[in-house]
This record gives C-alpha cells, structure tokens and sequence, in this order.
C-alpha cells in the first residue's frame, strides 16, 4: 500500500510554497499527499496581499476526516496562524503516533506575518514539546529561543536548547548565512551537519516548505530520519538549482526535479 503523508498547513494561490508545495513534493517522492488547510493568503512571487485564518474547528474537522479515512504514516505543519488553531493542534497531537514535522513558519518569503504574536508564544509553549523533528529557520530558531542564531555555533546552541524544551530532534537551517547551505542536525544526542553549494537565484519561494514536506515523505517511507534530512536537502538544492523562473519576484522552486541522492552528513 502507497505510503501516506498529511500538510497541516495554509494555502498559496501561486503554487509555491504552503499546502500546494507540500503536496507536489509528496507526490514526487512517491507518497500519497493529504491536506488540511490553516489559512488563506492571496499571493504571488511579489508578495503576499491578504491573510485570512481558518476557524479552529474547521481545521480539527478536517484533520479528523484524514485520521479516520485514510491514515498517514507521517504529517507535517506549516503556517498554523492563530493562537486557537496552535492550541487545539498541540493538545490533538498528543493521540498521534505517527511522526510530526513542525515547520514553524512565521513569516513569509516576503515578510509579512504568518502568525499571530500570541501564537509565536503558545507554539513554543506548546507545540515544541509535540514535535518529532522542528526545522526552524534562523529567524524562527531565534525567535523560539530567544538568542540571536547568526552562525554555526549559534545554530548548534538552538538547536540543544529547543530539544530541551521537549522536541525530539531539530534541524535548524542555516540558508541565509554566508557562504555554503549549511544545516544542522540534532538527534538522539549526536549533531549531523549537511552541506550544499549555495545557488545564487531569487527563485527560493517555498524551500522550507518544500524542505519540510520532503523529509516527511520519506519518514511515512519509513526513512531513518538522519537519511531523510540528507536525501530531502539534496532533493530540494536540484529543486532551487532547476527552478523554471516563474513569476518577476521571488519565484517558486522545480518541485519535479528528480531525488539523486549526493554525499553524507558530517557528524560532529
């Protein structure tokens, strides 16, 4: 039986990033993608112009119409909005076995606000703890934290202080340092660190989503979760490296590139 993965996440018009992402990663790694959507933008490469947050118990209703129909092997979140929809997924996670990948995505590519302040705070009261794998960006392992994340050391720092705060492995992003894509890995006690080429393009909208959604792919594959992170971030650097130059802003990613697999992580 095909494998299935869930985007708990809201939704882009322009097909970039959020549950339109997710989905076409799912299908590219081979798993059946199911979806439940947390809010509303009208957006484009340029920008995002409106927000609108789905009622916490839509999103619930909907998310249950998965659970009892077709089971997913691995689900992810993304933008989750309001306070309310936050609270309402950490205590519903709780009766979840399968693994959960928290993206816990704050703003957008061109930064306006995927969440409310209040929100920020009850994700990292309580949804932190929930987590199989978080993947925050250096602004969002920041803003969790609560220290500045501008380096390696820094991001190693985060990543020790969030498993802390109850998530069981975090992979902290390092793609806006200078120099190569470097990522950082905790789990079980052991920090991996994964390496690419950093690919000069403003065509980027949508690598954390995408990023998120590949490796919890391949953990409803049933992938080790230090093998998942090496494969997703290899798939998703052929996905910036071939991006199809849509839009006049910050455009989407190849969601078709193909999985070629290069190198290991490094562990330290």
């Amino acid at each position: 039986m095909i494998p299935v993965a869930l985007s708990i996440a809201g939704s882009d018009p322009s097909g970039g990033a959020g549950i339109q992402a997710d989905l076409k990663t799912f299908h590219q790694a081979g798993v059946y993608g199911a979806a439940a959507i947390t809010l509303l933008t009208v957006q484009n490469t340029q920008g995002v112009k409106r927000i609108e947050f789905i009622d916490r118990d839509l999103v619930l209703q909907q998310i249950q119409a998965v659970l009892e129909d077709i089971p997913p092997q691995a689900a992810k979140l993304g933008a989750l909005g309001s306070r309310e929809v936050v609270e309402a997924l950490a205590q519903a996670a709780v009766d979840w076995t399968f693994p959960l990948v928290i993206d816990p995505v704050m703003i957008s590519k061109h930064g306006d606000s995927l969440m409310s302040a209040d929100a920020s705070s009850a994700l990292r009261e309580l949804l932190t703890s929930r987590a199989y794998l978080l993947t925050p960006n250096l602004h969002e392992a920041a803003a969790l934290t609560g220290e500045p994340v501008e380096d390696v050391a820094a991001m190693r720092r985060a990543a020790e202080r969030l498993c802390k705060m109850g998530a069981r492995a975090v992979l902290v992003k390092g793609g806006h340092l200078k120099g190569e894509a470097l990522d950082v890995l905790l789990t079980q006690g052991s920090i991996y660190e994964y390496r690419a080429d950093r690919i000069e393009t403003l065509h980027t909208h949508g690598t954390g989503c995408t990023y998120s959604a590949a490796i919890t792919a391949l953990l409803a594959k049933g992938v080790g979760l230090v093998e998942a992170v090496r494969q997703a971030k290899a798939y998703v650097t052929a996905a910036i490296r071939t991006n199809p130059g849509l839009g006049s802003g910050a455009g989407p990613l190849n969601h078709q590139a193909p999985w070629r697999v290069k190198g290991s992580p490094v562990r330290r």
